[in-house]
């Protein structure tokens, strides 16, 4: 409870793109500054849903304009037929890079690599069972209210059975209605994911945004649902509690608290 409190004093950063939503961006958080997350997640494709709760996330700025980003859940895979099971899911390890500065004139730009470490038992569906990377380009411009993202690149499973590489991409448009909430809508889409016959490209619809239910905006409460217009049916829901600040102001704050 006592961090959880150095946490809320923390100051307050804007989100962007990334969670809720599938696609990420460019953005990185302050130097030294730390991103939060505890979350809940369900995705569902033919023939099974998986879920992950309880996951955390854990983001960081060591250096200016770099971030690295850390995925820890657990969940359920819930296949149409068979057995459920509960356990460690996939774990995932990301490094974001701003290289281009936004202006007035023009986008940031920047890519944010990431790792899925195979963590989960595939036998049971709750893992990949290999190491995967993701590869992107992304672009992002604010003008006003309204924020726009896009991007995508490519998904490399070669060291996972029975997948292949895919390309993915979308764009996202957000609106800041108030100084509480921000809600946002993309389209996000992503090639053929594995060798299976009856596997599809998917075309989805997500809608979701950030709110600040007090007067501390360092914490928010984010949420996301969608679903495939086009190709295989896919769902995606996400919902989440986050917290934002000074990563090194808020360990001497704690460190205070504990031995004043």
């Amino acid at each position: 409870m006592v961090l959880l409190g150095l946490l809320l004093v923390a100051c307050a950063k804007p989100l962007f793109a990334g969670p809720p939503f599938q696609l990420d961006d460019p953005d990185v958080i302050p130097c030294h500054d730390f991103e939060f997350y505890t979350w809940g997640g369900a995705s569902a494709v033919p023939g099974s849903v998986t879920t992950q709760f309880p996951a955390i996330e854990f983001n960081y700025s060591a250096v200016c304009n770099t971030m690295f980003h850390f995925i820890l859940q657990s969940g359920e895979a819930i296949p149409s037929h068979g057995r459920r099971y509960f356990g460690l899911e996939d774990s995932e390890f990301g490094f974001q890079y701003r290289f281009i500065q936004e202006t007035k004139d023009r986008p940031m730009i920047g890519t944010f690599i990431m790792t899925e470490i195979p963590t989960g038992s595939l036998g049971k569906g709750l893992g990949a069972g290999g190491f995967s990377w993701k590869l992107p380009l992304y672009a992002q411009k604010t003008f006003g209210a309204w924020t726009i993202d896009g991007g995508g690149g490519e998904t490399v499973n070669d060291h996972v059975p029975g997948a292949k590489n895919y390309p993915f991409g979308g764009t996202l448009l957000l609106r800041e209605l108030s100084p509480k909430l921000t809600i946002g809508g993309e389209v996000f889409a992503h090639g053929k994911e594995t060798t299976d016959p009856s596997s599809r490209y998917a075309a989805m619809l997500d809608v979701g945004g950030y709110y600040t239910p007090t007067s501390n905006p360092n914490f928010q409460i984010l949420f996301a649902y969608g679903h495939s217009f086009a190709g295989q049916s896919e769902t995606y829901a996400y919902a989440a509690l986050y917290w934002t600040g000074d990563l090194h102001q808020t360990v001497r704050s704690l460190a205070h608290r504990l031995c004043p």
